[in-house]
């Protein structure tokens, strides 16, 4: 027979085996208690992340196609804005309104910044940013690369876009961490290693003297890259680089309904994205490239933008 301090030694054990067995199963059950939560708030944010897709999906497709419409049917009304160069059709305004009562009407919390004006405060916490046409002045002159850009933001950044090029028959998709799609097709960016091979897009300013800077330095560094293009809306760039039709696109003093889905299009295409010097992009100043080259690309921005000494 065991004696009774035998016996206490081995409550004692029990004990505190029962008690570490309880503390093990309420960590687990915490662990998975934040697991089904994150998966929770994943599965809203995917959710929501389509439910904007397919709002702006409809939008830009009504607009765009109202708007390709009417410029086969010909302008009556062409204006300037900021510059005599800077242009705005009825069709940008009309394009803005037909988009924003569409989102007010099934996104009513919602925020709205338009390039023609539009400034709705919203409590969701989604803000809207809206290009009615993507490249006026190549809408105005019957060129094919224009576009609706639609990109519905939270606080992480761009949640999802879409960039519909009526005139091609194209709509650029894309939703945070759900990929980037032509036409519902997946694409992705090129894969190219050597900025000498590079396809280079860039955009140019409406202000003569910023034009006159811009296109110097493109001369000091044009010879050391395949080619130089300038498409004439951001969205369309940025989206020609996502699927491969350009390997890199830069540019400066842009806004941020220029490039609010095509950034994100672009991110989900495999591409990187930064300032002229590798930090995070914004609509000052954005260089978006395959991965391999954009450091490459970015040193030759960076000497050819150097003051001379």
């Amino acid at each position: 027979m065991r004696s009774p301090k035998w016996n206490r030694h081995v409550d004692r054990i029990v004990n505190r085996s029962s008690g570490h067995e309880r503390r093990c199963c309420a960590r687990t059950a915490c662990t998975r208690r934040v697991a089904r939560t994150r998966r929770s708030r994943t599965a809203i944010t995917v959710s929501l992340a389509h439910e904007l897709l397919e709002i702006a999906h409809d939008l830009a497709t009504t607009a765009g196609d109202m708007a390709l419409a009417g410029r086969k049917a010909g302008l009556q009304h062409v204006h300037t804005k900021t510059t005599a160069t800077d242009m705005v059709t009825e069709f940008d305004k009309a394009s803005e309104k037909l988009i924003v009562e569409g989102l007010c009407q099934q996104r009513p919390l919602d925020a709205i910044v338009g390039e023609e004006g539009a400034n709705v405060v919203g409590s969701s916490g989604i803000t809207w940013h809206i290009d009615p046409i993507d490249g006026t002045t190549n809408f105005l002159y019957d060129l094919p690369a224009w576009a609706v850009s639609i990109g519905a933001s939270d606080a992480q950044g761009p949640i999802a876009g879409v960039v519909y090029i009526p005139a091609l028959g194209e709509m650029f998709s894309a939703t945070r961490g759900g990929g980037a799609f032509l036409n519902g097709s997946p694409i992705r960016c090129n894969q190219i290693t050597d900025v000498s091979h590079a396809l280079v897009c860039t955009g140019f300013s409406y202000s003569p003297e910023q034009r006159t800077i811009q296109s110097r330095r493109v001369a000091k560094f044009i010879h050391l890259i395949r080619d130089i293009r300038r498409g004439g809306a951001a969205a369309v760039d940025l989206c020609f680089v996502a699927c491969g039709r350009l390997d890199a696109y830069f540019e400066e003093n842009l806004h941020q309904w220029d490039i609010a889905a095509g950034i994100l299009i672009a991110h989900e295409a495999g591409c990187t994205s930064g300032d002229f010097a590798g930090e995070s992009a914004h609509p000052a100043e954005i260089l978006v490239s395959a991965p391999a080259i954009f450091d490459q690309l970015s040193n030759l921005i960076i000497a050819a933008s150097a003051p001379k000494e």
